[in-house]
């Protein structure tokens, strides 16, 4: 008999395993990545990843986000809705929620407590590998979502696609959002071998959603999506958007779909942001294809109450504090084109770090138009990349550089640089984001962390 574990324990015995998350650069093959370990694990516990209406998302960028706003759709339609998104910013609980609501410490103690003998039982046999912190992670998210009886799963991929633990599903509808270089070692060095992996999720009989996409990743998914004879809906061709106004704290914007046209209030800032909720209609729409029934109203509703913290989120005003995870190249000319968009400040100072996985040379290029002073950082994740390493980009590229080890002494040493009119910007890693959120936490009052008043006096 296996005794109850408490939250720590569970968490602590999950996190015991192989965890990619951790391990920069490990081959993307079936030998690593193989689901029919994650169908052994599932099987004595009745296969609870069927039988619930499922929207699977992938894509290189916009998956928290849009999945984020599909599942607060369904919640304004009043259906009960379980996410699981990844990674998290504070803790293991975030990617797991019903209704907005993180699963309890207890509920998960309880769940891993079920699943570790027959975890044990897999790893023995080892037929097909041995299970991986992820794998673990996303048999608890199937277990706890059955067992509670949503009426939608609403699943972000890991990572890829066709090989991720998430794909044991058969979903109503897949959404492949905006697909870009990254993790080319895993996945592959060009778009279209990306775009393969991404839409790997596609199976016959669900619908697709494609976010707009460059012609070579298109090319790719829609011979897929012919392959399995499943129907695609193109984002942008037939959904459309166009933005309508907008402040530091929301943008309007007006989205046409096939069904209806919808002027919406979105919490989030950016003009990817739009997209997202562009391709969230379309996701919405699709499942409103298949019986679903979502209203005008739900939409409104739904999208106006979207919240996805670590995405150009603002934390202080005088100066203003930016946190964004952008970690790719693409994503960091999207987050430069939105700082000088949205923001209006005198100067700009950058607090960066980074996993060491990632395209630091291409993301130190996409910043150097912004800010001429950069304080390099590492997060306490293992992959992260040395300040030594960050440090050397970015003064190749002439940009003068400051270290701090950590997120705590570079938030101190940007806020001694910055006068009341300039930005401080801290991106590069969501890992880094998190800390600098708890850090800005410390310091206010107001659930929003919104002031570092009292550290700039």
């Amino acid at each position: 008999m296996t005794l109850q574990m408490n939250y720590q324990q569970a968490e602590d015995y999950i996190l015991s395993f192989t965890d990619y998350e951790k391990i920069p650069g490990i081959a993307y093959t079936s030998a690593n990545y193989d689901l029919r370990r994650m169908e052994r694990l599932l099987q004595p516990v009745g296969n609870p990843h069927l039988g619930t209406k499922t929207v699977h998302i992938a894509g290189t960028k916009g998956k928290g986000s849009t999945a984020a706003m599909v599942a607060q759709v369904l919640i304004a339609a009043g259906y009960k809705t379980g996410l699981f998104t990844s990674p998290h910013l504070h803790t293991l609980r975030e990617r797991i929620r019903i209704n907005g609501t993180s699963i309890s410490e207890a509920d998960f103690a309880a769940l891993v407590t079920q699943l570790k003998p027959i975890v044990e039982a897999v790893n023995r046999e080892a037929a097909y590998g041995e299970l991986t912190t992820f794998e673990i992670l996303t048999a608890v998210v199937f277990t706890y979502f059955k067992k509670s009886h949503v009426d939608f799963q609403v699943l972000e991929v890991g990572l890829g696609g066709r090989l991720d633990a998430t794909n044991v599903v058969q979903a109503n509808v897949c959404v492949i959002t905006s697909l870009s270089l990254d993790h080319t070692e895993i996945l592959g060095d060009s778009v279209a071998k990306i775009a393969a992996e991404k839409a790997g999720i596609v199976k016959p009989g669900c619908i697709v959603v494609n976010s707009p996409q460059g012609k070579e990743a298109t090319e790719v998914i829609e011979e897929i999506c012919r392959q399995q004879q499943t129907r695609l809906i193109q984002v942008g061709k037939d959904v459309t958007w166009h933005r309508t106004g907008g402040d530091l704290y929301q943008q309007f914007a007006t989205v046409q779909g096939e069904i209806g046209k919808y002027d919406l209030t979105i919490p989030l800032l950016g003009d990817h942001q739009l997209e997202n909720a562009a391709t969230a209609v379309a996701a919405l729409e699709a499942l409103a294809h298949l019986g679903t029934r979502v209203s005008a109203e739900n939409m409104v509703q739904g999208f106006s109450h979207t919240d996805w913290p670590g995405r150009l989120q603002i934390l202080s005003r005088e100066p203003m504090v930016v946190v964004d995870g952008a970690h790719n190249a693409y994503s960091m000319r999207k987050l430069t084109h939105a700082i000088k968009k949205y923001f209006d400040y005198n100067e700009c100072f950058i607090v960066f770090g980074t996993s060491c996985d990632k395209d630091i040379p291409g993301m130190a290029q996409e910043l150097k138009s912004l800010a001429e002073n950069v304080i390099v950082t590492s997060s306490s994740h293992p992959r992260a990349a040395s300040t030594s390493m960050l440090a050397k980009e970015f003064a190749r590229l002439s940009i003068e550089v400051n270290v701090a080890e950590n997120v705590s002494g570079a938030l101190p040493q940007a806020l001694a640089l910055a006068e009341k009119t300039d930005l401080i910007l801290v991106t590069g890693s969501l890992f880094v984001v998190a800390e600098a959120i708890d850090y800005s936490a410390r310091y206010s009052n107001n659930k929003d962390a919104t002031s570092f008043e009292t550290l700039k006096k």
